[in-house]
């Protein structure tokens, strides 16, 4: 069972934006609640919109088959949106907005 209390931290590349992501939400979707948002589409995995590399740290999937290859796992490729962290993660989106910040 995950606690539900415990987050990690999550740094933006090259940006340095930062924010808390629960292990049971995906990076996608922690990084829209704390205002960033990332490239994305299907949201299931499929479409490769989100595909980012992360910089440092872990993720697990939350589906058995995301849309990434063994070759691309090992350069570091991962897909935010079924992607959640198990550590502090840095994921370089340089295309990454802040809607935070005023237009």
């Amino acid at each position: 069972m995950v606690d539900a209390a415990l987050s990690f931290a999550v740094t933006i590349a090259p940006h340095g934006w930062q924010f808390e992501a629960k292990p049971s939400v995906s990076l996608l979707v922690s990084a829209r609640i704390a205002g960033f948002t990332l490239p994305s589409s299907c949201r299931n995995g499929t479409c490769r919109t989100c595909l980012c590399r992360l910089v440092a740290g872990e993720v697990r999937y939350s589906i058995e088959w995301p849309g990434v290859s063994v070759d691309e796992k090992l350069e570091g490729l991962i897909l935010p949106c079924v992607a959640t962290p198990v550590s502090d993660v840095v994921i370089d989106v340089p295309s990454a907005k802040d809607m935070r910040a005023p237009p």
